[in-house]
């Protein structure tokens, strides 16, 4: 992901750790923090809900009640109003310094595109969308990386319907950060192994046949549905394709395998279903803005 030119002719260096670059709507707030220099135990707290998504460099975050974690370009995190981060930032330097977005999002704005997809978009099992649980630390999807780059170029750019364009964007970001939180709970029931649901049923399927191709009808078959009509349901709660779901599901396990140093980039690829190492640093790229060996060689210690 990557700053607008806008950005860089409007915004000013004052400082160089956590450097702040702010822009505000009425429901909506966009900051981009900038750190040129190393630093450790650096707090950072909003008053309202917080879309946090990495644009480059690598911080190691600490947060309440949970195990410290690194926190990489590609990947974004939800926190609740008031949540305090307390933040390191090991490789920071002048010439390469991290940038971080924060998008602050209204409560009474995320409770109405809930209620609005209540009405509209009915989950299979007859629950209802939730607010997302917080601190929810995950990997963009193509669809969630695409509205985060189109909202930098909206926020920064000086234009009439700003707010309009703005607001459509959000309501979009809001439904697909819904989607990705479901996907993280069918995840977590099929890790329990305990579930009947029928995804979730899916969900242990995929992750068991990662290494070899799964198709569309194996799917369907294993969630007792038509073709048609597996993959739209799916779709909807899900908010990827099953296609998209298994090739994230394939780059996790990778970036898992990245982070050791025992497998190559071959045995990675193939023991991620990868039909080609090409088509694996494709992909890889789409999500991490790296390939797997730049990957390995600056985020990994």
């Amino acid at each position: 992901m990557h700053l607008s030119q806008h950005f860089y002719e409007q915004r000013k260096v004052t400082q160089l750790v956590e450097n702040q670059t702010s822009y505000t709507l009425d429901d909506t707030a966009m900051h981009v923090f900038e750190t040129h220099q190393a630093a450790a135990q650096v707090e950072l707290q909003f008053s309202t809900p917080v879309l946090a998504s990495m644009f480059k460099g690598k911080k190691v975050m600490h947060l309440r009640d949970q195990q410290s974690f690194d926190f990489l370009p590609g990947e974004s995190l939800i926190l609740p109003a008031g949540e305090v981060m307390c933040i390191d930032f090991p490789n920071a330097t002048l010439s390469d310094p991290t940038q971080c977005l924060a998008m602050e999002i209204s409560e009474d704005r995320i409770q109405s595109v809930v209620q609005h997809m209540n009405e509209r978009m009915t989950k299979t099992d007859g629950r209802e969308w939730n607010v997302m649980d917080y601190n929810f630390h995950f990997t963009n999807d193509e669809g969630i990386y695409q509205i985060l780059q189109r909202l930098v170029y909206l926020f920064t750019e000086n234009h009439p319907a700003k707010d309009l364009f703005v607001s459509n964007m959000v309501q979009e970001l809001i439904i697909r950060i819904l989607q990705a939180n479901s996907r993280k709970a069918y995840q977590k029931l099929a890790l329990e192994k305990s579930s009947s649901q029928r995804f979730t049923h899916v969900i242990q399927y995929i992750k068991k046949h990662l290494s070899r191709t799964i198709s569309i009808k194996e799917l369907s078959d294993q969630a007792c549905m038509s073709e048609s009509n597996f993959y739209k349901v799916f779709k909807q709660e899900m908010g990827l394709s099953p296609v998209d779901f298994i090739n994230q599901e394939r780059i996790n396990k990778a970036v898992d395998l990245l982070k050791g140093r025992e497998a190559n980039l071959t045995e990675i690829f193939m023991a991620c279903g990868f039909s080609s190492r090409s088509y694996f640093n494709r992909v890889f790229k789409r999500y991490y803005d790296l390939s797997p060996g730049d990957f390995r060689q600056q985020f990994v210690a």
